[in-house]
């Protein structure tokens, strides 16, 4: 019989995130054990990379361009599914530990997503969007790499802080955690986090999906309204 293979353990700190008008963001911890047969830890423990991945949406990029000195629209490039946000943490630089094959086939790392372009464009073309949407997302801390993210206390516990934006985007997670060795991944666990808007934001966010023009007018009328009060109110000073 074959050795048996260490088991996963993992939890979140928080399987739910609730957006309300005063988010600035949060840290979400994932945390967990290795159980290895024998209940010892080997004279060189594996290494563990955790993702945090978001739903899958469509999305167009659009490229500007300075045209006579004025920055416009200069083409664009659709892509049929791009991870809403992606963070990954591991124990050491994904290149020290994963073969490029096996880190492309499990997603890991940013530059091994699967973007799923929508077709008809030239490699080079696609290559350039693809490098934007990852470089605009980065900066919009969407899309997060930390290759020194995971803390490994004596061979067994596990664990990593991702930062989750006030921008995230809501939807269900999915929290996975990979337990690597000699380039393989030898054990995978998953677990799933819920991100809502509650409150507040979720009572405008439905009004604006269910009454779209009703919406519309309410939010123009506030505007000509606080422009109007802005105005009295300078007059008024002045």
């Amino acid at each position: 019989m074959g050795q048996a293979s260490p088991v996963l353990v993992p939890d979140i700190s928080s399987r739910r995130v609730d957006i309300r008008y005063s988010f600035k963001g949060e840290q979400l911890l994932l945390f967990g054990a290795i159980l290895y047969p024998g209940g010892r830890a080997p004279r060189r423990p594996a290494e563990v990379a955790v993702v945090l991945k978001g739903p899958v949406k469509p999305i167009r990029v659009r490229e500007k361009r300075k045209i006579a000195g004025i920055w416009m629209n200069a083409d664009s490039h659709r892509f049929r599914s791009a991870p809403s946000y992606y963070a990954i943490a591991s124990s050491r630089p994904l290149s020290e530990l994963i073969d490029e094959r096996t880190a492309a086939i499990y997603e890991l790392g940013l530059q091994n997503l699967q973007l799923s372009p929508g077709g008809g464009a030239l490699p080079e073309k696609e290559r350039r969007f693809e490098a934007g949407l990852i470089d605009l997302r980065r900066r919009q801390g969407l899309y997060i790499e930390d290759p020194k993210g995971v803390e490994i206390s004596d061979g067994v516990l596990y664990r990593a802080s991702i930062t989750i934006p006030s921008q995230v985007p809501e939807g269900t997670y999915t929290a996975e955690t990979f337990l690597i060795e000699g380039d393989r991944i030898i054990a995978a666990a998953t677990r799933d986090v819920e991100i809502r808007k509650s409150g507040f934001e979720l009572f405008v966010a439905r009004a604006a999906r269910r009454y779209e023009l009703a919406y519309g007018l309410v939010a123009v009328l506030m505007s000509v309204a606080l422009g109007w009060a802005a105005a009295t109110l300078f007059k008024r000073r002045f």
